[in-house]
């Protein structure tokens, strides 16, 4: 057999160092997987695998062949036994034995008779570890004998009496078939009037004329031996009557007004009435204390037999039978008793075991009358077998315990009663055996992304070997998110990601040994239709094109299939596929309807959908098409205790179909003008058969559905009440929760009114400790959800059960479910608290668990509360403001993140369940070790003089340790906003203030500060400012700007451009384009293009143009080409523009604003101060 994947998983959480995935073990057999290598290897007591039949009827003219197969390690010997003696095969020359198996040929063809070998044979299969044995296999050689020989008389009757006609058959085995035949061999045809019974005989409710025949031929067919038998031709001859009186029913078969019958179990139950009358009745069947089982009950032979299959207990009762015709009617009651030979409710399983370990045998049946239970060992009664010490018998059960390999046998349970027994061999096979991984090596998994991945391990070994996973071929241990580990060694990734892909290592040990196995596994991109195919209209004649586009893994090869409506595609030159589209040419109305495409690869499929809507070229004026109109004549017919038949009239279905009914009732009783959904049937049906619960007061109406909508509800039909009975369901929502320590609160969700089935609606409860040997304490509630025990003890689990009953009897037996008593506060704090700092930071905190008993409640995990100790002065302002950190859970570690560098911290840790926090444990004090500072919280500069600054500072908010020093660097910035060198300069830490000397006069720097520990270096703060200017410099711009060539020669070159201006705009009024500029269009130099104004270049000039404001600061050099440095490297960038002054002192005129802030860059470009005269050049 192939190992499966256990129900019951482990969940393991991630986080553990390492995190190790175990297999417990289990107190449980072995399970020993049929695995061809495994199985060579290994020592196993017999096990029958193939036998004949119990009741083995062969056909004397052929071989006799009684099989017996069976396994084991070391291979079985045979023996039999018949008749309960040693059968010796060698002494009888027709005996042989196969060899290497116990089947059994008794070569009767050559000489010999069947009937010699006839009796009960039984087989024993035995190897060192213990002796199996076969059913008792009764022998009988089939038998079909001749009809006696007999005189049969012509049969002469008057029209319209009844008539039967006997076979009566010989008693073969097996039974024969009996059918009736002319001399042709032509069946003679049946019908209600006349058919065959159950025990071959031919009844003629009434004959007629046509029924004369003189070759009425009973055959009987025996299967075994391919013989037919045939009676003696019977002949009838019916004589025509004036005049045919009508009588009433009367039973043919069976006689009286009642009769038993008894089946076994399992069997098919035939029941049969015939009856004769005029004209022929018709018949009925129903059962008095129930309804018959819709799904196994069959009508045979016109209604005549009634056939129950796989018939139970619970079929027992009284069965009517009913013949109708209109003359009267008769009852006939058959009282049914179903017996039961033994049946298994739990056959015995092999056990494999280690020494020392313990087991059991189970061996439980059932039959009609209760089955005994026998055990043998090794094919002997256990009373005489040979005494083990490791064994206890205990009724249905064999304990063992402290087994050896001495233990080691063949069980075999007999459960047997008057209707037969069953025979079930169990080995006990005690192994000691080191691990081994069946499982292929380097077996490769591919998976697609975010689904299950489950990596096989089937393993075996004596005792259970536990297994291990880990990941990566250098053997780490799993430490990802949770992990599912099956019983059987598989190990689950529920969602599987991309890192999943790797190689794992599967490692099973037990105490005699240790073996491993990799395999790898791939994670694949999942398939995926980015374009999906669209709704589409399109006309008779026209084409239509889906498109369906798929994006996959790339080492997957998908396949893409169109269907239609779930289909394959016509088989149509007018359909042609392509990569991504489907094109439908010249559609037809019959192409309508849903496209379906299909990307398929070796490890998925999607699929997208469209429909395609035909419409005609040109509409025609279509009927009007509306809901149905209501139903109505409703009628309620053969009103029965659970049942009713229900009636109606269909309203207009105005121009569609009605597809379905809907029908509806309504509890006046319970919830008085609320509709339920009883059922739905066919649009072609106008009758239901309902089933009914008790106790309700039913009323129906019915809806009409069409493919337009449901019709508005029918007229409701009239009330009918149902009977009260016992509940048929309990209580749902069980659950057993304490509010207090000492108590238990029983809490339920109740029935309704429809479930209660009757009156007088209430509520048995049970209850009892789940450890101990109490007998179950009871009390009867009334229609209430909630119970309370008091004086329980604290958080104790117990067994509860909640059972409906009214005033007519309980519902079933109810579920048990397990439920807890009340908790209360955790009686013990954590211990051996220890404290691991990570970092500055950071902190690591284990702790030992506490002992379960001492929780008294559901662990829901552990607290941490963590303070930072205070400065007196702090103290005295506010309390200590403490932290809390819940894990939930068993962890018995956790991480504290967020922790002030260079703190003295206190924690402790407390044990949580649902009623609240234990006890805490003693105070455990640690130590952040130093951190990096935070920046300094100011820096100013002050004083600015020609050649120097003072920085004054206030010392970090969060030193995070002691400082060590300041560093402190700074670097000019020139006109064109370019950096210089960096000069890097080291600050004593008591130190607040310092002063630059020997600076450049006028010069704007740019500072870089911030504070060291021995951690490292802090944030830094940033600043800049200028030197002032010298004022013979200033005053030398000024008077040169003041002289008067100076001021002359600007106001000349004024006059000139405004002339320049005047003069453009009298031409361009005139005639629109520059005489140069209509020679260049005239002759146009291919490689000289007019530029553009967007472009940086000059191009055609227009009257639009001419208005236009000059952009800000933008020149063109006479060779049209502009510079980038020209327009970057400003004091612009800076705030301060071309116009950039001074005042007396060296500050700038108006607001200073720099860009996004720059790192410092070292370089030699020297400091230049903006001046009138570098401001007039730039704009020249």
């Amino acid at each position: 057999m192939q190992l499966e994947i256990m129900p019951r998983k482990k969940r393991l959480p991630a986080g553990r160092a390492p995190l190790l995935l175990l297999l417990c073990q289990l107190v449980r057999a072995l399970d020993v997987p049929l695995d061809s290598k495994l199985l060579e290897d290994l020592v196993q007591p017999p096990t029958i695998t193939q036998q004949s039949p119990k009741d083995y009827i062969i056909d004397p003219r052929e071989n006799i062949v009684i099989q017996c197969e069976a396994k084991g390690k070391p291979p079985p010997s045979f023996s039999w036994t018949r008749n309960g003696t040693h059968f010796d095969i060698e002494k009888d020359p027709l005996v042989t034995m196969k060899p290497g198996s116990g089947t059994l040929t008794i070569n009767i063809m050559s000489e010999g008779k069947a009937e010699t070998y006839e009796g009960v044979y039984q087989c024993t299969a035995r190897n060192e570890r213990g002796a199996a044995i076969s059913n008792n296999i009764v022998v009988r050689p089939s038998r079909s004998p001749l009809w006696t020989k007999e005189k049969l008389e012509p049969i002469t009757l008057r029209n319209g009496q009844s008539l039967i006609l006997p076979c009566r058959p010989p008693l073969g085995l097996p039974p024969p078939i009996i059918f009736w035949m002319d001399n042709s061999f032509q069946r003679l045809p049946q019908s209600e009037r006349v058919s065959q019974g159950l025990n071959g005989d031919l009844y003629f409710s009434n004959v007629l004329p046509e029924d004369t025949r003189e070759d009425y031929i009973c055959y009987a067919r025996f299967n075994h031996t391919q013989t037919i038998q045939q009676k003696q031709p019977i002949s009838v001859k019916v004589i025509s009557a004036k005049s045919n009186r009508e009588r009433p029913p009367t039973f043919l078969t069976p006689e009286g007004n009642a009769s038993h019958k008894e089946e076994l179990r399992g069997n098919v139950l035939s029941l049969e009435c015939i009856a004769e009358g005029l004209p022929t009745p018709i018949i009925y069947w129903i059962k008095e204390d129930g309804t018959l089982p819709i799904n196994r009950t069959f009508y045979k032979n016109f209604k005549k037999t009634l056939q129950i299959i796989q018939v139970s207990e619970a079929d027992s009762g009284n069965y009517q039978c009913i013949a109708k015709n209109p003359l009267g009617a008769i009852y006939h009651t058959i009282s049914v008793t179903v017996k039961a030979a033994p049946y298994w409710i739990m056959a015995p399983q092999n056990l494999v075991l280690s020494p020392g370990e313990d087991g059991r045998l189970i061996c439980r049946a059932n039959g009609n009358p209760k089955p005994r239970i026998s055990w043998l060992s090794n094919g002997v009664p256990i009373e005489i077998a040979p005494d083990d010490p490791s064994r206890n018998i205990d009724g249905d059960t064999i304990i063992f315990s402290n087994v050896q390999e001495r233990s080691s046998a063949v069980y075999q349970c007999n459960a047997s009663n008057e209707y037969g027994y069953l025979l079930a061999n169990a080995f006990v096979n005690v192994l000691a055996e080191p691990p081994r991984i069946l499982t292929s090596a380097n077996t490769l998994y591919q998976v697609i992304t975010d689904r299950p991945a489950l990596l096989d391990c089937a393993f075996f070994g004596s005792p259970l070997p536990t297994i291990e996973w880990f990941k990566g071929a250098k053997g780490s241990a799993l430490r990802e998110d949770i992990y599912v580990l099956h019983e059987n060694g598989t190990l689950e990734i529920p969602v599987a990601q991309k890192d999943s892909t790797g190689t794992y290592t599967c490692v099973a040990r037990n105490k005699l040994g240790m073996a491993k196995n990799e395999v790898h596994l791939e994670i694949k991109d999942a398939t995926r239709i980015i374009k999906q195919p669209e709704y589409a209209v399109v006309q008779r004649g026209g084409t239509v094109s889906f498109e369906c586009k798929v994006k996959h893994d790339h080492t997957l090869i998908p396949t893409i299939t169109w269907l239609k409506d779930s289909g394959e595609l016509p088989n149509d030159g007018r359909f042609t596929v392509d990569k991504d589209h489907l094109v439908v040419a010249d559609v037809w109305d019959n192409d309508g309807g849903t496209y379906t495409c299909v990307a398929n690869t070796t490890l998925d499929n999607v699929s997208a959908s469209a429909v395609l809507s035909v419409v005609a070229p040109t509409p025609t004026p279509a009927p009007t098409y509306d809901v149905p109109n209501p139903p109505f004549d409703l009628e309620l017919t053969d009103q029965l205790d659970k049942s009713v038949q229900l009636s109606w009239t269909p309203g207009n279905d105005n121009n569609s179909p009605i597809t379905k009914f809907i029908i509806e009732y309504e509890d006046a009783m319970h919830e008085a003008g609320l509709w339920h959904h009883q059922t739905e049937v066919s649009g072609m049906q106008t009758t239901a058969q309902l089933k009914l619960s008790p106790y309700v007061n039913y009323s129906f109406r019915v809806m009409a559905v069409n493919s337009l909508g449901r019709s508005l509800p029918s007229e409701a039909s009239e009330q009918y009440l149902t009977k009260a009975a016992e509940p048929d369901t309990n209580p749902t929502a069980v659950e057993g929760l304490g509010s207090e320590p000492d108590n238990l609160v029983i809490t339920w969700k109740p029935l309704n009114g429809f479930e209660s089935n009757g009156p007088g609606l209430q509520y048995k409860v049970s209850w009892r400790q789940k450890d101990g040997d109490d007998e179950w304490t009871s009390v009867v509630v009334a229609n209430v959800s909630k119970y309370i025990v008091s004086g329980t003890p604290t958080f104790v689990p117990y067994l509860i059960k909640v059972q409906a009953l009214n005033d007519v009897g309980f519902a079933p037996e109810p579920a048990v479910v397990m439920g807890h008593s009340g908790e209360d506060l955790p009686m013990v704090a954590p211990g051996n608290v220890r404290v691991n700092v990570v970092n500055s930071t950071l902190a690591e905190v284990h702790w030992d668990p506490v002992p379960l008993k001492s929780i008294r409640g559901h662990l829901q995990g552990y607290r941490i509360y963590y303070w930072k100790a205070q400065s007196s002065s702090k103290r005295n302002r506010r309390h200590l403001e403490k932290k809390i950190l819940t894990f939930q859970g068993s962890k018995t570690h956790g991480m504290l993140p967020g922790l002030e560098p260079f703190s003295h911290y206190t924690l402790n840790v407390r044990v949580v369940n649902g009623k609240g926090e234990g006890p805490a444990s003693p105070d455990r004090v640690f130590n952040t070790p130093e951190g990096v500072p935070s920046a300094p919280s100011s820096l100013k500069i002050v004083n600015p003089t020609l050649d120097s600054l003072t920085l004054e500072w206030d010392p970090p908010s969060r030193p995070n340790g002691i400082l060590t020093e300041y560093t402190l660097k700074y670097q000019p910035i020139n006109s064109t906003h370019e950096l210089g060198p960096l000069v890097d300069l080291k600050i004593p830490a008591n130190k607040t203030r310092w002063t630059l000397k020997n600076l450049n006069f006028s010069t704007r720097y740019k500072f870089y500060f911030y504070a060291q520990t021995a951690a490292g270096s802090g944030s830094q703060i940033t600043e800049e400012a200028v030197t002032n200017v010298d004022e013979a410099m200033a005053s030398r711009q000024v008077d040169i700007a003041t002289q008067g060539w100076f001021i002359g020669l600007m106001c000349a070159v004024a006059l000139l451009i405004l002339i320049l201006l005047i003069v453009c705009f009298i031409r361009r009024n005139k005639g629109g384009k520059y005489p140069v500029k209509e020679k260049e269009d005239a002759h146009a130099d291919p490689e000289i293009q007019p530029m553009k104004e967007d472009d940086g270049t000059f191009g055609e000039y227009s009257d639009a143009e001419d208005h236009k404001p000059l952009k800000k600061g933008s020149r063109t050099p006479s060779d049209r080409t502009v510079k980038k440095e020209d327009s970057d490297d400003s004091l612009v960038d800076y705030g301060e523009g071309v116009n950039g002054q001074f005042n007396e002192d060296g500050s700038f005129i108006g607001q200073y604003s720099g860009k996004k802030e720059k790192e410092p860059a070292e370089g030699n470009e020297s400091s230049e101060a903006p001046s009138p005269v570098n401001a007039m050049n730039s704009f020249v």
